[in-house]
């Protein structure tokens, strides 16, 4: 018991670290698991941050927020999630930046964004606005569901249309293969409509009556119904498609595909830190920040260095969802770099990954290699390893360099000195 207990403890001590609203607050704690009953599935307005709890500007807005929820309370909700740690929804939303603030109005699958002022008033004026909406809106047609899910999300699928709609098309499919005869797809219908409508603009879902169209429902090998297939993003083959392997409710689904969907985020670039703007964008803005040191190209030539570009770069993609920033400076161009993160004396390649919010940093101790640095990370990931803090307490000032051209490393060539003129035999010994 006392085991559980202190389990329970260490729980709730973690959970509240990365909430940035405490529980007495009017700002009520949204999470996958609530979400759509609370929203989605809801009649009231809400307006929701979605937010970090690293970044500096979510807690900058954090009494501003507060007491707009307080002002609004009883008229219109107000929420907030930690989009950091709950990706999925911050991936179905298109959240890119933090922190970003939508307001669930009359049509809760295509909320607004709000673009106002990050201060208490422009909060509470948008979202007064958005409920004087809504009511104008169910006065002239009626009151509206607060879920706008329709079939005609769902897109109709053929055996003439299906490779020009699905496998030639860049976007993310969900296709079910159905039969109008049988009772769980019917018990399907409703959740896949509303989960067409939640995801629109994101993942496409689309339905193949198997029965008529038995071209593709043999070519995929379907044996019962319903059988829902998943097709990536990108160019496809028919051999590209997956086993559908979620739950069958509406937020089973709209889960299932974000998370999908959140694969294909891009790798990150792997910048060379040439100044203050790289800093900044490539590392300063995400939760850790990689650091490379690469030998001078004098001693690792081009080919050696896109080599070691090459293999960050496929770490750089394993680790993606991470949201990490990814530099790499070439040995002793930016030596206040260097000197801060504790690589002085241990040889190139080094690197070191920091936190430009707590100001802490991690050396790698092992090979520079993909797996000796995969290691390092994947113990990182877990908060794993020893930190120290960054010397100066303050993000590493850098000096504004030339990017590297792409090319081998040349020596200077020093000037020629012409000795025709000097006749040696004319020098005294002394002056020899």
């Amino acid at each position: 018991m006392i085991k559980i207990a202190f389990y329970c403890f260490i729980a709730c001590f973690v959970s509240l670290t990365h909430a940035l609203y405490p529980s007495s607050s009017d700002v009520i704690e949204l999470t996958p698991s609530n979400f759509n009953k609370l929203v989605i599935n809801s009649d009231e307005v809400w307006v929701v941050e979605f937010y970090a709890p690293w970044c500096g500007h979510c807690k900058s807005l954090v009494p501003e927020y507060t007491k707009a929820a307080s002002a609004l309370k009883g008229v219109v909700k107000v929420g907030s999630i930690n989009a950091d740690e709950h990706k999925s929804l911050g991936g179905q939303y298109g959240v890119r930046g933090f922190p970003t603030i939508k307001i669930f109005g009359s049509n809760k699958n295509k909320p607004d964004d709000f673009n106002g002022q990050r201060a208490a008033q422009s909060i509470v004026e948008a979202a007064l606005k958005a409920a004087k909406d809504k009511v104008e809106g169910q006065m002239g047609g009626g009151k509206k569901k607060s879920s706008s899910s329709s079939k005609d999300d769902v897109i109709e699928l053929t055996d003439d249309n299906f490779d020009k709609l699905v496998l030639k098309s860049d976007d993310i499919w969900l296709v079910e293969f159905y039969a109008p005869w049988c009772g769980h797809c019917k018990n399907l219908a409703p959740h896949w409509a509303q989960a067409a409508s939640e995801l629109k603009g994101k993942v496409k879902l689309g339905a193949l009556d198997a029965t008529i169209h038995t071209s593709k429902a043999s070519q995929y090998g379907i044996q019962g119904f319903p059988t829902i297939k998943y097709f990536p993003a990108g160019s496809k083959t028919s051999s590209s498609a997956e086993e559908y392997d979620g739950g069958r409710t509406a937020g089973d689904i709209v889960t299932w595909a974000s998370n999908k969907a959140a694969e294909n985020i891009p790798a990150p670039e792997i910048k060379q830190l040439t100044g203050e703007d790289v800093m900044k964008s490539n590392c300063v803005d995400h939760p850790l920040c990689v650091v490379a040191i690469l030998p001078n190209i004098l001693d690792c030539q081009s080919e050696c260095r896109n080599g070691y570009l090459k293999t960050l770069a496929a770490l750089g993609d394993k680790y993606k969802k991470k949201m990490w920033g990814w530099i790499w400076s070439e040995a002793g161009a930016q030596p206040v770099v260097e000197d801060a993160l504790g690589l002085g004396g241990f040889g190139y390649p080094a690197m070191s990954v920091f936190s430009p919010k707590k100001l802490k940093y991690s050396v790698l101790r092992g090979s520079f290699g993909h797996d000796g640095i995969n290691e390092y990370l994947r113990d990182l990931s877990y908060g794993r390893g020893s930190t120290f803090p960054v010397k100066g307490a303050t993000n590493p000032a850098v000096k504004s360099i030339s990017p590297w051209d792409g090319k081998d490393g040349q020596l200077d060539i020093e000037e020629e000195i012409d000795l025709s003129d000097v006749d040696l035999d004319d020098l005294s010994k002394d002056e020899l």
